[in-house]
């Protein structure tokens, strides 16, 4: 798809106070593109944090036993694998086309959602639902990365996930409302998909990038013929140490800081007493000063290194993490959640950046595919390890509340493998993505 002398006129982003928008600016092209892009990430963040919001509700009403609710989660992120299959896809038929199918997808499987009456109908509408929304998300980073000025690009990746992130304050909000909603937590999903419709209506002005049509017309003969798996074989084989820092920084991530993520609302209900409205109370404020920083972070990482700011998004969560799962007799230690999520979105952010930034425009999709798959799958493997080790602590004399704590910071000691895997990678800051992709692995960095 052609662009136009217009296309490339720069652009002050009024829509942005001065000190979050993008260095050097946008141009039209780009400004449309990152909107079309990240209002998607926004309805897709509320969409993905509705299940963990309103599980006792559907729990409830569907009947499934309290045994059950784990495995049905399992069952749930399985839609992780079916996800990396599409994100390969884009490699051969572009990002354009994949995304134009991953938010109508999404629409669709999120309205269903709403109308379904038995478990297993939840549990295949969810899985569909997440499929078309992982695949989303791997193919947003990659359209930012092949379309935002390198000066930019930190900034790009911050303020997309930032976008995410602030639909699930959006789902915590209208969630307060589930009492009074016609249907309940039904409600949630029908109203969750009317944007993402209206998205993907708009979306038809998304342009495919330039740097996959100059690919497709340079290779399309000896690039596009395979398939997937030939794809991540030759990535495997061109770019072995990156490909492999890069997973295991986000395996590594994934596995220190999924359990930590996904007990806290329940640590501060247990072990700090709060009231749901006061946890409701914290994570709006709070998260929306984790978002502000995170664009500012991301816009940091453009000046001083994307490899460093990732690191310090480590550091941050796990000392935030430490301070609020310690067990200190201080008051109000619960704040400490507030830079541990700050941390964990800065540092997420940044990885999910960083593993489409340094591969070449064929790869990115399929790169950022293994990328999450690797996360979640690692992550999961954390969250099994966290019910033996809770079971120990709780045998060794911590009550049934408290023994959380001390099984989350064992896991979350595995993080500075994420960080020695970090800083080995090349740094993409300020570079232009070609000459990334294009020097040597035995380079020093």
């Amino acid at each position: 798809m052609g662009g136009s002398a217009a296309d490339d006129r720069l652009i002050n982003v009024c829509w942005l106070p001065p000190i979050l928008r993008p260095p050097g600016g946008m141009t039209v092209r780009q400004e449309r593109v990152f909107l079309l892009v990240g209002v998607a990430m926004l309805f897709a963040g509320y969409d993905m944090n509705v299940f963990g919001l309103a599980a006792p509700q559907i729990q409830a009403s569907l009947g499934i036993p309290e045994d059950k609710l784990s495995l049905t989660l399992a069952f749930i992120r399985l839609a992780t694998i079916a996800a990396l299959i599409l994100a390969w896809s884009a490699d051969m038929v572009g990002r354009r086309r994949l995304l134009l199918i991953t938010i109508f997808g999404q629409a669709l499987a999120t309205l269903a959602t709403g109308f379904v009456t038995t478990a297993p109908q939840f549990i295949i509408c969810q899985i569909l639902t997440r499929m078309f929304g992982y695949a989303e998300e791997m193919l947003c980073y990659v359209v930012i990365a092949e379309e935002m000025m390198a000066e930019a690009r930190g900034w790009s990746t911050g303020t997309l996930a930032s976008l995410n992130y602030m639909g699930g304050g959006v789902a915590t909000a209208v969630f307060a409302a589930v009492t009074l909603l016609p249907y309940g937590w039904r409600s949630l999903y029908v109203i969750g998909s009317i944007p993402l419709f209206l998205v993907a209506y708009m979306r038809r002005q998304l342009p495919e990038t330039k740097r996959f049509e100059v690919e497709h017309d340079v290779e399309k003969l000896s690039s596009r013929v395979g398939n997937a798996f030939d794809q991540t074989r030759r990535l495997a084989h061109e770019h072995p140490k990156r490909l492999a820092n890069i997973l295991i920084a986000a395996g590594a991530f994934g596995f220190a800081i999924w359990p930590a993520e996904f007990l806290w609302p329940k640590y501060l209900q247990e072990y700090y007493h709060l009231a749901p409205y006061q946890v409701t109370l914290l994570i709006i404020p709070g998260g929306l000063l984790a978002v502000f920083f995170t664009i500012f972070a991301g816009r940091l990482s453009d000046k001083i290194g994307r490899r460093i700011t990732a690191i310090g998004g480590c550091v941050l969560s796990v000392i935030g993490f430490i301070g609020f799962y310690g067990g200190w007799h201080v008051p109000n230690m619960w704040l400490c959640w507030i830079p541990a999520f700050l941390g964990f979105l800065i540092a997420d952010a940044l990885i999910a950046g960083l593993a489409v930034e340094l591969v070449p425009t064929a790869y990115r999709a399929t790169v950022s595919g293994l990328r999450y798959l690797v996360a979640m799958l690692v992550g999961a493997v954390g969250l099994i390890l966290e019910g033996p080790l809770y079971d120990m602590f709780f045998a060794h004399g911590f009550d049934k509340y408290q023994a959380h704590g001390p099984a989350v910071l064992v896991l979350i000691s595995v993080m500075p493998v994420a960080v020695i895997a970090l800083a080995t990678l090349p740094e993409p800051a300020g570079r232009e993505l070609e000459d990334i992709s294009a020097e040597p692995e035995t380079a020093r960095v």
